[in-house]
C-alpha cells in the first residue's frame, strides 16, 4: 500500500495525534482505521434505500418525498436545537 500526503490545519493533525495516541495507534493507523469505519455518499444512500425497502415490506412504510423532505427538516430542526445551531 502505498502512502499519500494530505494537507491539513496543523492543529487538526495535533487533535488527531493525540486521539490516536490516547487509543495507541499511529496517526497512520488511526486515519486508516477511521477511513475503513465511514461510509460514502454512496454507500449511505445505499444502506437508507434498503432500510427504506425493509420497513416498507415489514410494516408498508412508506411515505411521499413531501413526507421525508417533512420528516428530514423536522429531524434538522432538533438536531439544530440540541447542537445550538
Amino acid at each position: 500500500m502505498s502512502d499519500a500526503n494530505v494537507r491539513i490545519p496543523e492543529e487538526a493533525k495535533d487533535r488527531l495525534a493525540a486521539i490516536a495516541a490516547a487509543e495507541g495507534l499511529s496517526l497512520r493507523a488511526y486515519l486508516a482505521r477511521l477511513a475503513e469505519t465511514l461510509l460514502t455518499p454512496a454507500e449511505r444512500a445505499e444502506r437508507a434505500e434498503k432500510a427504506l425497502a425493509a420497513l416498507n415490506k415489514w410494516n408498508g412504510y412508506a411515505p411521499t418525498a413531501a413526507q421525508q423532505q417533512d420528516l428530514d427538516s423536522e429531524l434538522d430542526r432538533r438536531l439544530a436545537q440540541v447542537t445550538g445551531r
